[in-house]
């Protein structure tokens, strides 16, 4: 498969399946990142090492021991075959900041692709708020008719 159909297969839920809420943070991690940019977690880890002033605490950050038990427990990623080391977080930023260091075509659409994906999430997440919003306040103005109905 070229590079341009795997890219084509990506869709949302691809993306939104390996976004994780850590630390308060909307994060994604180094392996479901090099998986998505088609290139080994190693080389991923080596380009950012090779970089890290652009990588702030806020771009990226290792999981704890803790925080990676909780992420293997919550989610059921299997731990056989898997890696020695804990995982790095990258934040939206982080996630922004990559496509600076990884030069290749699909990383680059791929970081495109992942960037609309954060986009799309904020929009649907304030929405539902905006949503919610507005069924408490008609609940408001239910419970005040009931009241006023109950006092007449």
């Amino acid at each position: 498969m070229q590079q341009n159909e795997k890219l084509q297969t990506l869709g949302i839920e691809d993306i939104k399946t390996k976004i994780y809420e850590i630390r308060g943070l909307k994060v994604m991690l180094d392996k479901d990142l090099a998986e998505l940019y088609h290139i080994s977690t190693g080389n991923l880890n080596k380009a950012v090492k090779r970089n890290l002033k652009r990588f702030p605490e806020d771009f990226m950050f290792r999981l704890s021991d803790e925080e990676n038990k909780n992420l293997i427990f919550q989610n059921g990623i299997s731990r056989h075959g898997g890696s020695r080391y804990t995982p790095y977080a990258f934040t939206e930023l982080g996630i922004t900041m990559l496509s600076s260091v990884l030069q290749s075509p699909i990383a680059i659409q791929t970081n495109i692709f992942i960037m609309r994906t954060f986009v799309m999430l904020k929009n649907n997440i304030y929405e539902l708020q905006q949503t919610n919003s507005k069924i408490e306040q008609l609940r408001l103005e239910i419970h005040s008719y009931i009241e006023d109905i109950l006092h007449d």
